[in-house]
């Protein structure tokens, strides 16, 4: 793996992807149609093929005639600031889609006793079975016609599906909600039973539910989600523990490198909105020095600081990077032009009577804290410091 890392990163980086995937179990037989056990390559192939005929060919949506589409050509090119434009849009929010989930609403919620009643619904093969003539005559309607209609018909026109199993391959030729797994979840102090049915199904009601690789839980907590992160680092540490982690002919530069681009990315994902309790970050830097120790061919028993173990190796602290990510976030919210979801939700100040007893520290609160100790910036200043990107 050293000489790979010198030499061809491409094959390095796909060894450290297939230890951490472990050794894989391929099903080798599948259930045919009517319910019978297909165990011949052939049998499992043509069962494939049959399936996606069926998926990706619905003979019960509506049909409705195209557009025909117009000669005229379009006005202008689409410009590189513009695709830019609409990436970094696509980028500005943390995770919320058109669910419009935002970590500060429920945290809103919770402080003033305000029940939240969510429901998640997984559409059935959402995207399998869009009927492309009705995508068509959506696009009409928003304007897309001529040239750019005919450019976006054309990825779909003769158009092939390819599955691959068992080593061999087979072509393949309207929406519902699928209730087994939908599901709905109540933010509240007290346990409220929430009753929704779908076709006759009753949703089940859980205490917590992930989104978009991000734990939301009925008591409006993010510390099961940094404790779940914990854990998923700790797994893909222990799944290259002995390959890479300890192994002495494997460079520290090349663990560090698997160490910024794999074990931190996984721990700190979605750091941004944390509220870093002493709790918090006495668990991360355990989590942190974890692994460089091992990378340093320490441990606890040698008692050597933490710091001096991350100034060998050239490492910045943890903690260190997760503040600088909230604090630029921080920005980002304040630099949000109105109509922003994450901006209006940041701004907005929640209303009715708050219960007895110590309130949970908010985000903003531990935020703003953070610029002060960190930056010198008061709170009354933040707004009008965010302004000035640099």
């Amino acid at each position: 793996m050293e000489k790979d890392y010198r030499t061809a990163s491409g094959k390095f980086w796909q060894t450290v992807q297939r230890l951490r995937r472990g050794k894989q179990l391929s099903a080798n037989t599948v259930y045919g149609g009517g319910g019978e056990l297909l165990v011949s390559t052939g049998d499992i192939v043509g069962r494939w093929k049959e399936y996606f005929e069926d998926l990706l060919n619905p003979t019960d949506t509506p049909f409705i005639e195209e557009p025909e589409a117009e000669d005229s050509e379009v006005e202008s090119f689409i410009t590189q600031a513009e695709v830019t434009e609409v990436v970094q849009q696509l980028l500005g929010g943390r995770a919320p889609g058109v669910d419009e989930i935002r970590p500060e609403v429920l945290e809103g919620s919770w402080e003033f006793a305000q029940p939240v009643h969510m429901c998640f619904v997984d559409l059935e093969k959402a995207f399998d079975r869009v009927p492309r003539g009705i995508l068509w005559e959506v696009l009409w309607e928003y304007g897309v016609r001529g040239p750019l209609l005919r450019a976006v018909r054309s990825l779909y026109n003769r158009s092939r599906s390819l599955v691959r199993i068992a080593s061999s391959e087979c072509e393949a030729a309207g929406m519902r909600v699928s209730t087994s797994k939908s599901e709905a979840m109540v933010l509240n102090r007290k346990k409220v039973a929430c009753t929704l049915q779908v076709g006759g199904k009753v949703l089940p009601q859980v205490e917590e539910f992930k989104y978009l690789g991000v734990l939301f839980t009925s008591e409006g907590k993010m510390d099961r989600e940094i404790d779940r992160r914990i854990g998923a680092a700790t797994a893909v540490m222990r799944s290259m523990y002995r390959s890479v982690v300890v192994k002495k002919e494997l460079s520290r530069k090349a663990k560090l490198s698997i160490y910024q681009s794999i074990y931190i990315p996984t721990l700190t994902y979605g750091h941004e909105l944390w509220v870093m309790t002493e709790r918090v970050r006495s668990r991360i830097q355990a989590a942190e020095m974890s692994f460089l120790r091992r990378v340093a061919g320490r441990s606890l028993r040698d008692r050597v600081r933490s710091s001096v173990t991350r100034e060998e190796l050239g490492v910045e602290p943890l903690l260190l990077h997760i503040e600088r990510g909230q604090l630029r976030w921080l920005g980002h919210l304040f630099r949000m032009p109105p109509g922003r979801l994450p901006g209006e939700v940041f701004r907005a100040c929640p209303t009715g009577k708050r219960p007895w007893g110590r309130p949970r520290t908010r985000w903003r609160d531990y935020v703003s804290r953070l610029a002060w100790e960190r930056l010198g910036v008061p709170p009354e200043e933040l707004e009008e410091v965010s302004g000035e990107r640099e």
